[in-house]
């Protein structure tokens, strides 16, 4: 198994990476962004409290997951330090905290926001993530997870030649839903995403009816925290 990734090493260039890892299914990195957090919103029919996003990063998404959930407080958090510094400065008016093992310190949230995490997470440090997130989460809040899709070619081709997913050891649905079983989540919906690229807009309203099949480039799980 590759050694840990260092996203420090990554912080300045992680959006040009992304771009040309990317290019051929869209042509602007906020896209997936915007996807992802749009899935999320579709699922809330009334106003969210606090939000996290546990592995922001840079903070791309935190700018989308506003637009969306406006009024709430939106806090980032992450192991890399460099990450969480460009962050704020990109995005002063957030808090971010750096991961630490405390679970503590930050408070409980309604939403938490989780995207391509996990299979950066070292396999046996998987189930003590799992527990965190569930500390965190409010009675009755809402948890997603975003992976890659180990099932689909393209997403497996893209993994291995990408310089920091080096140590990317891909979770298939069933392993994450374990895991978060395991955490005493209940998981309540699990779908594919990521089908067609933008460019073909005649055909993205085919994406809701395709949840249910294993070729997406990515799928999402929704799991909730029983009050």
């Amino acid at each position: 198994m590759a050694d840990p990734v260092d996203f420090d090493d990554y912080t300045e260039n992680y959006n040009q990476l992304l771009h040309e890892k990317t290019r051929l299914f869209a042509t602007n990195e906020g896209y997936f962004a915007r996807y992802k957090v749009d899935i999320v919103r579709k699922q809330f029919t009334s106003p969210v409290g606090r939000v996290l996003e546990y592995g922001c990063g840079i903070g791309r998404n935190i700018p989308f997951l506003q637009n969306a959930f406006p009024g709430s407080i939106i806090v980032g958090s992450d192991i890399s330090l460099a990450s969480l510094k460009i962050a704020k400065r990109d995005n002063p008016e957030f808090d971010f905290v750096a991961e630490d093992g405390n679970a503590t310190e930050m408070g409980i949230f309604d939403l938490i926001f989780v995207a391509g995490v996990f299979h950066h997470i070292p396999v046996d440090q998987r189930r003590n993530a799992a527990r965190t997130l569930f500390s965190r989460l409010a009675p009755d809040g809402k948890l997603f997870v975003f992976e890659h899709n180990p099932y689909n070619p393209i997403t497996r081709g893209i993994v291995s030649t990408c310089q920091y997913d080096e140590d990317a050891v891909l979770l298939k649905p069933s392993e994450l839903m374990s895991l978060l079983s395991e955490a005493e989540f209940l998981v309540e919906r699990k779908a594919y995403c990521l089908f067609v690229p933008p460019s073909l807009g005649a055909l993205t309203g085919l994406e809701n009816r395709l949840g249910w099949l294993p070729l997406g480039g990515q799928y999402w799980l929704q799991a909730t925290r029983a009050a």
